[in-house]
C-alpha cells in the first residue's frame, strides 16, 4: 500500500486489507491531526478492502468528526463501492464522484 498526500488530501494505491492498514492509520491520523476542513481519502487507485480496511475507514470517520471535520471518499470503484453498501456504510460516510477528465 502506498500513501502519498497532505492534510487535505490522501491517496492511496494497493488494496486496503490488513497488511495495510497500519501505515494508512497512521497517514490518516497525522492528517486528520494536523489540518482542517473536509480531508478528501482518493481510493481509485484502490481495488478492493477487506474488513480490516472498513473498520479503519470507520474509525477514521469518528476520528474526523471528533476535530470537526469530515472524511470524504473520492474515486471509489465499483467493487469497493459494492462492500460500502453491503454492510450499508454507503449511508454514513461520505462519498464524493471525481471531477471528468
Amino acid at each position: 500500500m502506498r500513501v502519498w498526500g497532505d492534510p487535505r488530501e490522501l491517496h492511496l494505491e494497493g488494496a486496503l486489507d490488513v497488511r495495510a492498514t497500519a501505515d494508512v492509520r497512521l497517514a490518516l491520523h497525522d492528517a486528520l491531526d494536523s489540518g482542517d476542513g473536509d480531508l478528501i481519502l482518493n481510493l481509485s487507485r484502490v481495488p478492493s478492502l477487506d474488513t480490516t480496511g472498513l473498520g479503519l475507514i470507520v474509525g477514521a470517520h469518528r476520528r474526523a468528526g471528533r476535530r470537526e471535520r469530515r472524511l470524504v471518499l473520492t474515486g471509489v470503484n465499483p467493487e469497493v463501492y459494492r462492500v460500502l453498501v453491503l454492510t450499508r456504510l454507503h449511508r454514513i460516510l461520505t462519498l464524493r464522484q471525481l471531477a471528468a477528465v
